[in-house]
């Protein structure tokens, strides 16, 4: 059942489709999980500590955090053809030029040049697109865009251990450049060809949805001689940011929203610090990628489907409980094999909250004004995902081991369900 309705939506609208998958995959080079594996190589080159290189993550992530709402803002205002050629562009910059930094400062730069491009814009692009322009199927589609982050986490980590094996960081870091150039580009050009038919029907659609807003909004004015104007009635279809902002219930959810990126930033930042911790090799660890993604993959396709039938406001207060899972695990057991479970538990958080969160905007305050309130949250996500780091390595240079500090985010996980829990509540009594 659940295979027969992703194939009827990849039928319908295979290349679209693609295109959100294929742009959601390239972001995997500014995602921590990939810089991460190039982090023992780069503190090795630079000569710094868990905090010094932490910082420099931080520091690059956060200017990429600040600028978000600006770049992320014009994909609703720019044709998305060209919005995704200067992105991808970007990207393929952004990958050549951190292979030429040689000093802290540049490499801040590097840093956020990665993090803006990769991790900020092509998810915003990835995500934007499949929840503004499907609706009965929303979760399905972000679930399929969500398979091509898994895809990423499966295959380039031990493709990027091999290579800065070989050839160096750098070098490796290069050819990703060529990559994203020559194969990412024109592939989502073509992906997006005969997507001008689609935005007008989309535009169409909202303006029907529009007028019908007004039409009850009027009416119910003039029979209740209510204060509230009709731009504010038909705006609660369709917010924009500057309301968001002012809606207390979206900062009770925001620590837990952000809470993924902020767990599984530190942890996959970590990864190769935290093996040498237990006496694991950096391939053992970034070989056992491949389970968590499939794991991911898997729990992306389920949590599609449940979305589409239930909602992501049912779903979200369940995606950070397996995380505590993971980060318990990973501090209780120093064998090996608690490596498996681990995976399975971060994979099952990670492919819940994926989709749910790509999901819920467009439930809690319409699409009209999506890329703007997405901008909005992928900049606390991002700023999460520079916190994360720099709070596990913060705390091992202090004295303490990495599964150690990992109880910490564990306590975190639990406060943030608490006040997501009570703020998703507020939005289903609405």
């Amino acid at each position: 059942m659940i295979l027969g309705a992703y194939g009827l939506l990849l039928k319908n609208h295979m290349r679209f489709v693609l295109f959100g998958l294929i742009t959601a995959f390239a972001s995997s080079f500014g995602q921590t999980y990939f810089i991460g594996i190039f982090g023992h190589a780069i503190q090795q080159d630079f000569a710094m500590s868990h905090t010094q290189w932490g910082g420099i993550y931080m520091a690059g992530t956060l200017l990429s955090a600040l600028l978000l709402p600006v770049t992320g803002k014009l994909i609703d205002q720019v044709p998305l053809q060209r919005y995704t050629f200067f992105v991808v562009l970007f990207l393929a910059f952004a990958c050549w030029f951190i292979t030429q930094v040689h000093s802290f400062a540049w490499l801040v730069v590097g840093i956020f040049l990665l993090r803006q491009s990769g991790q900020g814009l092509m998810s915003h692009v990835a995500y934007t697109t499949m929840g503004r322009y499907f609706e009965q199927q929303r979760g399905k589609a972000t679930a399929m865009a969500a398979m091509g982050f898994a895809a990423g986490e499966a295959a380039l980590p031990i493709i990027a251990v091999t290579a800065i094996a070989a050839v160096g960081w750098r070098w490796s870091y290069m050819g990703v450049a060529l990559v994203v150039l020559l194969i990412i580009l024109p592939a989502s050009m073509w992906l997006l060809r005969g997507h001008h038919g689609r935005h007008q029907d989309y535009e169409q659609k909202l303006k029907a949805q529009e007028e019908a807003s007004l039409d009850q909004a009027t009416s119910v004015v003039k029979e209740t001689s209510a204060t509230q104007s009709v731009e504010n009635l038909i705006n609660a279809k369709s917010w924009r940011r500057r309301d968001v902002l002012k809606d207390y219930r979206f900062y009770l959810i925001l620590p837990g929203v952000s809470a993924t990126s902020l767990v599984s930033t530190a942890l996959f930042f970590h990864h190769l610090n935290l093996a040498d911790e237990k006496g694991w090799s950096h391939t053992f660890i970034t070989g056992n990628y491949l389970l968590y993604s499939l794991i991911a993959t898997v729990m992306a396709v389920i949590s599609g489907q449940l979305i589409d039938r239930f909602s992501a406001l049912s779903l979200m207060p369940f995606t950070l409980l397996p995380l505590v899972a993971a980060l318990l695990m990973i501090n209780l057991v120093d064998s090996y094999w608690v490596i498996w479970p681990y995976m399975v538990f971060l994979g099952i958080g990670s492919g819940l909250a994926q989709t749910a969160q790509a999901a819920l905007w467009p439930e809690c305050y319409g699409v009209r004004y999506l890329g703007s309130i997405k901008s909005l949250y992928w900049t606390f996500v991002v700023f999460a995902s520079a916190l994360g780091p720099v709070w596990l390595g913060y705390l091992v240079d202090l004295g303490y081991s990495f599964q150690q500090s990992v109880l910490t985010m564990a306590v975190y996980l639990v406060l943030a369900t608490g006040l997501m829990m009570l703020g998703l509540r507020k939005f289903r009594l609405a």
